[in-house]
């Protein structure tokens, strides 16, 4: 088990060997994350793992816990999202092998040479387990946007329909 993380790792390697990189890192080693947060403070406790399951896939697990400042798209304001993942990436050097890859199991395509950059790897995750519009499940829309409940709006007026006259005319 290592608490590093290389910028680098052979895959294959890593799954013959079954080994595991765990620690931790800022929120602001994660560039393009940084780009899509309010705030880059906080910590992503990581954990990789890399092994086969007992079909032969090789595969590396990653779980990750982080609480992200997001920006809601309904009040503008910041909130916290904790986000946690636990998945596991087949692995795989050309697309046709995605077919198969067991149930519960996301394809990750490697390169021939099977190079891998873990910390890209925890980002990629993290990207994907973020909501495309972000709103904070705590807001409430102001009354005058909401609306009055229901039972407050009072039905609408009846009014003459032009076209009754029409409607007699044609029935006879």
């Amino acid at each position: 088990m290592s608490v590093t993380l290389p910028s680098s790792v052979d895959a294959w390697r890593e799954v013959r060997a079954r080994r595991s990189f765990q620690g931790q890192l800022p929120v602001s080693a994660f560039k393009r994350l940084g780009e899509l947060v309010a705030s880059s403070e906080g910590d992503v406790t990581y954990e990789l793992d890399f092994g086969r399951d007992e079909l032969g896939v090789a595969y590396v697990a990653v779980r990750a816990r982080v609480t992200l400042m997001l920006v809601c798209q309904r009040s503008l304001e910041p909130f916290a999202l904790p986000v946690v993942l636990d998945g596991r990436l087949g692995l795989i050097v050309e697309e046709r092998e995605e077919a198969s890859l067991p149930p519960g199991y996301e394809p990750l395509l490697l390169e021939q040479d099977g190079k891998l950059d873990p910390l890209a790897t925890i980002e990629d995750e993290l990207l994907l387990a973020l909501p495309l519009v972000p709103v904070n499940p705590d807001y409430e829309l102001p009354e005058e946007i909401a609306g009055a409940d229901e039972e407050e709006i009072s039905p609408p007026e009846t009014t003459e329909n032009p076209f009754a006259a029409l409607r007699e005319l044609m029935k006879k």
